[in-house]
């Protein structure tokens, strides 16, 4: 790598690091509340939950078969089968259960109560099935054939105590930890909580994120393009990332260049919002309504309906990377929701999304500072030539990443408005600030996006 002093551009630049760090000292977890089991899919738990009741409850057949003495089976085998009386069936949900006594036998299904005086399970495969033939396949539905709940069965090999049973809390023993705080509850979570009797748990929300698009320009996909108008994307793609993080995110229509109107739709929108996410409007133009709409923030100002709607502060400020040099960051609305406002060109809102929006997302769900951020790697740069970058930025380039060889390969250029490379990458190459050129064969920080 050759390396190049930062430039002294004559305006506060902040890193990259110090404009997170001011995201993340701004967001504070989202308080507790209790959610039935599956509101709370894509919650963080906030409480440890130990287990009530061991699991299973109750020694359990892990076979469809028949329940069984030891002693009755000892030394059986096709040729010379142990014959059996069988005395009921036990079924899953059984209540009153048949006593297995010397020459006796009960069937048994899949998840069924062990019944007193049983041992072990033969499958049904290891008998006749109580038809007198050869090896069964399966056993005659009871309902179809209920006198198979009586007479013999012949069983054609032997059990050693405890097979095809499952013990009694071979899972969880009661008073064990089923979860941890802090544990984002996905399906399989969600499963135990359901298996151990719990009907709701506490949880800090997933958070609301509210995502809208600024500009004139846009139009909504599905629509007519007219001259001089483009498809807004980024909302879509920002919304998407939303939920990707965990929240519940809803996208606005874009918005005009109309500081009035942007404003009061950010007013209308905070009754349903943990975070707001503007795209544009955030540079130096004549029609960057973000800013224009934003900048008075802190002072006094009014609603619609007369009610004091700042009490919060935004920041515009300039940042050393590339893509994403223009970002907005403060809090807005009586209850100081946090707005992050990104840029337009769609690869530098996404890149802002990424390393911005996401970790505020996620703290916001109280998830541990480990988990907050996306995961990196080192990774060897695969190129046919070596890639440039600005001094005194922290450029971020779209890869695609090999782990089982350990290296990274650019996707499409460095342009910011590159959507279709984008699609195709799952990594951002980090060039560090002091680095202007990065040869093939380099070791790169890697994030990983997938």
């Amino acid at each position: 790598m050759s390396s190049s002093a930062p430039q002294d551009t004559g305006h506060r630049l902040w890193s990259v690091d110090e404009h997170l760090a001011d995201v993340l000292s701004t967001v504070r977890p989202l308080e507790p509340i209790e959610l039935q089991l599956l509101d709370a899919q894509g919650c963080v738990l906030v409480e440890d939950v130990t287990v009530p009741v061991a699991l299973p409850p109750f020694d359990n057949s892990s076979m469809d078969g028949y329940a069984v003495r030891t002693a009755d089976v000892q030394g059986a085998s096709e040729e010379f089968p142990a014959v059996l009386t069988v005395v009921g069936d036990v079924a899953a949900g059984s209540g009153e259960l048949p006593t297995v006594g010397p020459g006796e036998a009960a069937r048994i299904m899949t998840g069924a109560p062990l019944p007193p005086g049983a041992e072990a399970v033969v499958p049904v495969e290891w008998t006749d099935g109580g038809t007198g033939g050869g090896a069964a396949a399966g056993m005659t539905p009871a309902s179809a054939a209920p006198e198979h709940a009586g007479g013999e069965v012949r069983v054609h090999r032997a059990a050693e105590a405890r097979a095809h049973v499952r013990s009694r809390g071979s899972d969880v023993q009661a008073g064990d930890l089923a979860l941890a705080a802090g544990t984002v509850l996905g399906p399989p979570q969600i499963a135990l909580l359901a298996a151990i009797g719990r009907g709701t748990v506490r949880v800090r929300p997933r958070p609301r994120v509210v995502v809208m698009s600024t500009g004139s320009e846009l139009v909504q996909p599905g629509e007519a393009l007219t001259s001089g108008t483009i498809y807004d994307s980024n909302s879509f793609a920002l919304a998407a990332a939303a939920r990707d993080a965990g929240a519940i995110a809803y996208r606005v229509g874009a918005v005009a260049d109309d500081a009035d109107t942007l404003r009061a739709t950010i007013e209308d929108q905070l009754i349903r919002a943990d975070l707001l996410v503007t795209t544009g409007g955030v540079s130096v133009g004549a029609y960057d309504v973000v800013k224009e709409a934003l900048s008075s923030v802190g002072h006094s100002g009014e609603g619609a309906d007369g009610e004091d709607v700042d009490g919060g502060r935004m920041d515009f400020r300039k940042l050393a990377m590339q893509p994403g040099k223009p970002q907005g960051f403060g809090t807005i609305g009586p209850d100081h929701t946090p707005l992050l406002a990104l840029p337009g060109n769609p690869v530098s809102s996404y890149v802002s999304f990424e390393l911005f929006v996401r970790p505020a997302i996620r703290a916001l769900m109280g998830l541990p500072e480990s988990e907050v951020r996306r995961p990196s790697v080192r990774a060897v740069l695969s190129a046919d030539k070596a890639l440039g970058s600005p001094a005194g930025r922290r450029q971020f380039l779209r890869g695609a990443y090999d782990a089982e060889s350990g290296t990274v390969s650019p996707v499409g250029g460095s342009g910011s408005h590159l959507i279709a490379a984008l699609a195709h990458a799952d990594s951002l190459m980090v060039v560090p600030e002091d680095v202007t050129s990065v040869e093939p064969g380099t070791e790169l920080e890697v994030i990983l996006l997938g």
